[in-house]
């Protein structure tokens, strides 16, 4: 059985509508960075040891505070800002060889649960798949949920399996109303992942690498993509100084 799992963290990015000249990952909740309180949820799970760090923008400042907080973890630079598949692409040459399996996270989203980050490993690793993902299945996008509004959307066949997954800016207006989204944690088998990320191409309307479309590549290929429901809470993130003051709300 193939068991072991490295954890990608996915913490580039410039946090340009926080209207702050910091990485996004470093904006505080609750006077603790973002990614601060993801690595911390990441050593609760035991997975993962030394887990991967995609910095990019500003990178010595993510660095410095992972250094500062004593989360240990290796760096890989992503400098050019190409899409979540691009850097995931970025740790291949690193990791090719060290596990069996992938997981990815995010370092603006900085709520879910150790016992969560687990549940996705292990069913990944009991169902033998290629991909497992994690979804939010929600009631609506009023309230609180609002922040949800841009979040990929899930497309299931007449079966209920996962098909694809499309993009809010990519979506027609009936995908848009589908309330099954996709915060894009994902748990791959790793010699599948490095093999089909050659295969994505930037032909949408962002002209980036989306690590999501190995969802439409895997069923193109006959490739089942196993789910896991999870508590919405834990899928949020934050763009915005709006988003932000949500995740406060639920953050201790």
């Amino acid at each position: 059985m193939k068991n072991t799992t490295k954890i990608i963290v996915l913490a580039a990015g410039k946090g340009t509508r926080m209207a702050t000249e910091l990485p996004k990952v470093l904006v505080q909740v609750k006077g603790r960075s973002m990614i601060s309180r993801l690595m911390e949820a990441i050593e609760k799970s035991g997975i993962d040891p030394e887990p991967v760090v995609i910095v990019g923008y500003k990178k010595e400042l993510v660095i410095e505070e992972l250094k500062k907080t004593n989360h240990k973890c290796h760096f890989i630079s992503q400098d050019e800002q190409l899409g979540t598949g691009h850097a995931v692409n970025m740790a291949k040459e690193y990791l090719i060889d060290k596990g069996d399996n992938i997981l990815i996270l995010y370092g603006d989203m900085p709520l879910i649960h150790p016992e969560t980050i687990r549940k996705i490993n292990d069913k990944h690793i009991k169902s033998g798949k290629k991909i497992t993902m994690a979804t939010v299945k929600l009631p609506d996008f009023k309230d609180w949920h609002i922040n949800f509004v841009n979040f990929s959307r899930i497309i299931r066949n007449k079966e209920g399996q996962i098909i694809k997954d499309i993009q809010f800016k990519d979506a027609t207006d009936e995908e848009i109303k589908i309330t099954e989204v996709n915060p894009c944690y994902f748990c791959f088998d790793a010699e599948w992942l490095w093999h089909e990320l050659s295969k994505i191409k930037k032909n949408n309307v962002q002209e980036e690498y989306y690590l999501t479309d190995l969802i439409k590549i895997a069923t193109e290929e006959g490739v089942e993509t196993e789910s896991i429901d999870i508590e919405p809470h834990e899928a949020l993130g934050a763009n915005t100084r709006a988003e932000l003051a949500i995740l406060e709300k639920f953050s201790t």
